[in-house]
């Protein structure tokens, strides 16, 4: 009989860095530049820092390039050759290559640069307290990153369609889900057009 891992198993981390920043003039946003590095390395390193130490990450636009640009060590990396298509088919792909074992998932954006290990950490805390799907709030806001529990990942996966990655399943569990405010620590807003990226860079 097969059980679900509970809450003391680790928590594995999901970086959905595919994007071809078409917005931003055509650059793969795993490469573009915050605070002097790649923003999927800025990523990896938010999510370890949190608390997260088993990391896949999964790469699409230019990802050969990716992969030889930036330090990902220890990643596991993940080529989705469909990322053209939206968020839902790298949410696919990384759920299929998640090691067994996990009690739960972290799906971090790689454009969500103002989110923070203090965010990471507090939806771990909430996961190890009971919480089976959680999200960070801003305001009473769900944002991200969002946390899937184990017995969700099927139904995560078989939702994920186009750009909506796990909002099918969140929206289906909606009175299921913690909300963990993040507001006094973090900063939700995605990084999509050049005026954001000059804003970023402008700290």
């Amino acid at each position: 009989m097969q059980t679900t891992p509970g809450p003391s198993a680790p928590v594995a981390a999901l970086v959905l860095a595919a994007g071809g920043g078409r917005r931003l003039g055509g650059r793969p946003k795993a490469l573009i530049r915050y605070d002097g590095r790649p923003l999927v390395e800025h990523a990896v390193a938010v999510v370890r820092a949190g608390g997260c130490t088993d990391v896949t990450v999964v790469l699409g636009a230019e990802r050969e390039k990716v992969r030889a640009t930036a330090h990902l060590p220890g990643c596991r990396l993940v080529a989705n050759p469909d990322w053209a298509g939206g968020m839902g088919s790298s949410l696919r792909a990384g759920l299929a290559a998640l090691a067994p074992g996990a009690s739960a998932v972290l799906v971090m954006l790689v454009d969500t640069p103002g989110v923070t290990p203090a965010a990471v950490a507090r939806l771990l805390a909430a996961h190890r307290a009971g919480a089976d799907l959680a999200a960070a709030a801003y305001g009473g806001r769900r944002g991200h990153p969002v946390l899937i529990g184990a017995r969700h990942f099927a139904e995560a996966a078989r939702g994920a369609t186009g750009d909506a990655g796990a909002r099918a399943l969140l929206t289906a569990h909606a009175d299921a889900i913690t909300l963990v405010e993040c507001a006094d620590i973090a900063v939700p807003d995605d990084l999509d057009t050049p005026a954001d990226l000059a804003r970023w860079s402008a700290g």
